[in-house]
């Protein structure tokens, strides 16, 4: 079966262009122009999609906010950024809202195939968390873990339910995505569990994606639940490893 790619811009002519490249390449192409649109489609029929392609200045919702929302309805499926913006502060922050590529505007026909190419097969390749181990150097999968609720450490108390945080009895806003990242950490505590599980079983994602979206979401993260972000005592930074969760940092003596 032919992958199916949402191509999202607003600019028509290079839209149509994309477009009619990628159905010689033998693509199925869906062209929308702005991302309400994209959302409804992908709404509609999330599995049917296989990738999208999108821009970032569209009108009305940028791609940061369809992205975001894209993966806060917890959908894995690959998304190429494309953008005239070339600051490094833009290229992070598409990361940080789970684009798994960005591509600076103008840019060469064959990298943009290149680039649709290896991310189709990378999600190809991917396997829901539910259904198989991790890769190698993974650590153990995350369905044998114990589903956790609500949990209290040091300071911090929150509802996963709820979504409700508070930290020393102050209510604090968190992400649903930084929410999630929490849980696993929480349900998953004292081992060491790398950068590719948390992007498979949290993200969604191959392990194999270069994103920094996973050391952006941790220092976020540590600015919430520790006491001293710089220097943390719960959520702990093993060098070439991974991250490892400590509930009660004070029973290590």
């Amino acid at each position: 079966m032919r992958a199916h790619i949402m191509v999202v811009e607003d600019e028509q002519h290079l839209g149509i262009g994309i477009k009619y490249n990628l159905e010689a390449e033998g693509y199925r192409v869906t062209l929308v122009e702005d991302g309400p649109s994209a959302l409804k489609l992908i709404d509609m029929g999330p599995h049917s999609i296989d990738l999208v392609v999108l821009d970032l200045m569209l009108p009305g919702m940028s791609g940061y906010t369809v992205c975001q929302k894209i993966r806060d309805a917890g959908l894995g499926l690959p998304v190429l950024m494309l953008s005239a913006r070339t600051l490094p502060e833009d290229r992070t922050r598409g990361f940080d809202v789970g684009a798994n590529q960005y591509m600076s505007k103008p840019f060469e026909l064959d990298e943009l195939l290149s680039r649709v190419k290896n991310l189709l097969q990378i999600s190809r390749h991917a396997a829901p968390a539910s259904t198989t181990g991790p890769r190698i150097g993974e650590g153990k999968p995350a369905n044998t873990a114990k589903s956790v609720e609500a949990i209290e450490f040091g300071q911090v108390a929150v509802d996963f339910r709820t979504h409700q945080v508070r930290v020393a009895g102050k209510s604090v806003r968190m992400t649903p995505k930084e929410l999630r990242l929490l849980r696993y950490f929480v349900e998953n505590p004292e081992r060491v569990i790398s950068r590719s599980e948390l992007l498979i079983h949290v993200w969604e994602v191959s392990g194999n994606v270069q994103t920094r979206a996973v050391d952006q979401f941790i220092a976020r993260l540590r600015k919430v639940i520790e006491p001293a972000p710089a220097e943390p005592v719960h959520l702990l930074t093993l060098r070439d490893a991974g991250y490892r969760f400590v509930l009660h940092p004070e029973d290590k003596g």
